[in-house]
């Protein structure tokens, strides 16, 4: 009998190529991401299932999701979603893609006492704010961004998730009073040569922050808040220990991503009375 289509395993090897050509760091993962959303399937789905053929709209749509990941578009973009911690999320070019280790910032906002008033700078997708509201339902999430298009994303994601965080246009923490601040702010060093993947289409607004990158994390360590948890870059935790021992956080401590790089800084002071 003849198939109807190109069976699941020859459509992977058949993108596999092409894309380790690309120099794609995960050629044989992001071929099987990308071709589950076209089957609309899970992708552990696609893996169990070896008699699935792809065909019509399906072999389509792959065919030029596979273009565009050799153009070195990130495969959360392509499919428009990018799993964070416990949720799922909506991406596309008006935010950066939530990565793992800025999970690592929701992880230490989990210690805040029930009730706690939490702002998140620099939302973007949502993605802090929204993992920790799901998380600490109790706690009051706030988040802030200077892009609206961003917040335009975030408030998607929210409405679509069913979980009650309140947005707010502004700078920082946009004066908002608050017992805890918690980001993912710019970081990278204005003129870093970055991968594709990033700095051709990821917002850079949302990257850079000046010649050493602490541009913008210099003024949140002013934040007037007894507990701050943010990420931060390579190389960069002995400067910020510095600067939040210097704003009078006098309990600072550092976080280590799964590949043990020192990623996220805690600091906490005593509350004015």
């Amino acid at each position: 009998m003849t198939r109807a289509g190109t069976p699941v395993r020859d459509a992977l090897d058949s993108a596999t190529i092409p894309l380790t050509a690309a120099g794609c760091d995960t050629p044989r993962l992001d071929a099987e991401v990308l071709l589950a959303a076209a089957l609309g399937i899970s992708r552990l789905e696609l893996i169990t299932d070896s008699r699935r053929d792809v065909a019509g709209p399906a072999a389509r749509v792959f065919m030029d999701s596979v273009r565009r990941r050799r153009e070195r578009e990130p495969v959360a973009y392509i499919t428009g979603r990018k799993g964070f911690r416990h949720i799922e999320l909506a991406v596309d070019r008006r935010v950066l893609i939530p990565r793992p280790e800025t999970e690592f910032v929701v992880e230490a906002a989990l210690s805040l006492p029930s009730g706690a008033r939490v702002v998140d700078v620099g939302t973007g997708s949502g993605a802090i704010a929204l993992a920790l509201k799901h998380e600490r339902p109790d706690l009051d999430v706030v988040a802030t961004d200077v892009s609206e298009d961003a917040l335009d994303v975030a408030r998607h994601n929210a409405l679509r998730l069913g979980l009650d965080v309140t947005f707010v246009a502004g700078d920082l923490w946009a004066g908002l009073e608050a017992d805890a601040v918690v980001s993912n702010p710019p970081y990278v060093e204005t003129g870093s040569r970055l991968m594709p993947d990033v700095g051709m289409f990821e917002p850079h607004g949302a990257l850079f922050a000046g010649e050493d990158g602490l541009d913008v994390i210099r003024r949140l360590v002013a934040a007037p808040v007894p507990f701050l948890a943010l990420e931060h870059g390579l190389g960069q935790a002995d400067a910020i220990e510095a600067l939040l021992r210097e704003a009078d956080f006098d309990d600072v401590s550092r976080v280590r991503d799964l590949a043990g790089i020192e990623r996220v800084a805690v600091a906490r002071r005593e509350a004015a009375a």
